[in-house]
Parts: C-alpha cells; sequence; structure tokens
C-alpha cells in the first residue's frame, strides 16, 4: 500500500464516507447489490479531505499522463473533482453527461473540446466500469485522445478490470478497498456480526471481532461474487451488524 492510498483510506474513514448495511444492500449503478458503499461525494464537504483528494487526483494526472490537455469529470460525480483539480493544475475541464440533452444544444459532452485534444476523465469510484467506458467511448467518438482515467476510489472488481483492459484504458486510483480494509483493522474498528448461511454448521452464531476479520469474510464471499458475476448474492451469507 502506498503513502497516498493509506492517507485517502484514513481520510474516507475519519468523514464517514465509507458505509456498510448488509441487511438493506445499497444498488450501484449497475444493478449490483452491495453492503459497502463509499460516497466520494462527502468528501467535498471537508476542506482538508477535499484538498487531499484534488492534490492527490493532480499529483497521479502529472505522473500517469503528463501530456493532458484537457480533464473531463464523469457526470454528476466528477464534475466538481475535474474542476477544481483543473484549476490546480491550470487545465481546462468540462463534462460528459450519461445521455445528450433533448434540449438547446442537445449537447453530451459540455466544455469546449478540440479534435484530437488529449484528454484525462475524471471519476470518483470505479465499481464494474460501465460508466465510465461509457463517457470515454464518447469522447473518443468525439474525436478527442483520451490518455487514461483519474479516480478517487475503486473496488477493485474483476468484472471493472476486465472491462477496462477491454476498452483498452487506463485508470489510477487514489485508494482501493483493500487500503480501507487495512486502515480500518489498523485503527481497531470493531464490530459484532451475527452470520447465517456461512455453512450448515453456523447459524445465528453472534461474533465480535476487529473489523479485518470482517472483510475477510466479506472478501471471501465476494471473490466468488465476483468471479461468478452473479448479481444480488452474497454466496448465502447473510450479515447483521451491531456497532460495539
Amino acid at each position: 500500500m502506498t503513502e497516498t492510498q493509506r492517507k485517502i483510506a484514513k481520510d474516507l474513514l475519519k468523514i464517514k464516507a465509507v458505509f456498510f448495511r448488509p441487511n438493506e444492500p445499497f444498488t450501484w449503478a449497475s444493478g449490483i447489490k452491495s453492503p459497502v458503499y463509499c460516497d466520494n461525494r462527502l468528501t467535498l464537504t471537508d476542506v482538508e479531505v477535499r484538498n487531499d483528494v484534488e492534490q492527490g487526483l493532480a499529483q497521479i494526472i502529472r505522473e500517469n499522463y503528463p501530456d493532458a490537455e484537457v480533464l473531463m469529470g464523469t457526470s454528476t460525480a466528477g464534475i466538481a473533482h475535474a474542476a477544481i483539480t483543473g484549476h490546480i493544475m491550470n487545465l481546462p475541464m468540462g463534462y460528459v453527461r450519461s445521455g445528450a440533452k433533448d434540449h438547446g444544444r442537445q449537447n453530451r459532452i459540455e466544455g469546449r473540446l478540440e479534435k484530437g485534444q488529449k484528454v484525462v476523465v475524471v471519476e470518483d469510484l470505479i465499481s464494474t466500469g460501465g460508466s465510465v467506458i461509457e463517457v470515454v467511448d464518447a469522447l473518443r467518438e468525439a474525436g478527442a485522445e483520451v490518455l487514461g482515467i483519474a479516480s478517487i476510489f475503486t473496488y477493485g472488481m474483476k468484472k471493472g478490470l476486465e472491462r477496462l483492459a477491454n476498452a483498452d484504458v487506463k485508470n489510477v486510483s487514489l485508494t482501493n478497498l483493500d487500503a480501507i480494509a487495512s486502515v480500518a483493522a489498523d485503527d481497531n474498528h470493531c464490530f459484532i456480526y451475527s452470520f447465517t448461511g456461512i455453512s450448515d454448521n453456523l447459524q445465528d452464531i453472534f461474533l465480535v471481532f476487529p473489523f479485518q476479520l470482517f472483510f475477510i469474510y466479506f472478501v471471501c464471499s465476494y471473490q466468488f461474487f465476483y468471479k461468478r458475476s452473479t448479481i444480488g448474492t452474497y454466496n448465502d451469507t447473510v450479515f447483521r451488524t451491531y456497532v460495539c
């Protein structure tokens, strides 16, 4: 884990941007139901964390995409981050809508973009990669040269990694789920869990253990979940969560 990954992970945990809701899973834009959700919009309302994030995104772009000429945010979560990072780097920015407007100029890409310009897409998080790849495709269709993606957080899903590879686009994230788990364990976060469905011998067992052990169960079930590409299942594992 890099120092930046650790720092941003600590920031996200500090402002309570990482939510766990095993009993009522979150539904992602992809349709996948997940007990964990990272709300990076909350970084905008904490000045210190916001500065860490935007400076981090600027550093990613300087190091990985030094020829960047324009930043393009994803709509809507990436817009503010693209604007602030663009200001830091003195680069123009715009954003890409999820679909063309049905009024006015009916633009999908907002802001001036010339054919051949070298673009970096700014995204808040990467899960299955579907939304950000649609943005990349729209920019390429408009004649832009997409250098890659700079994002705040990635779940590291196999499906997302494969999609990005198939689209021939690079993503660099400030932090990831593994870093969140490691930092949370170091900070001694603790929860009580009731497990059912883990095996025939474990029914309604209550356990108290550090945050990291939850992620062992979480990651094990989700490795199965990701590889099988099954939507809406947790490998028959049910979590009931209580904060210590």
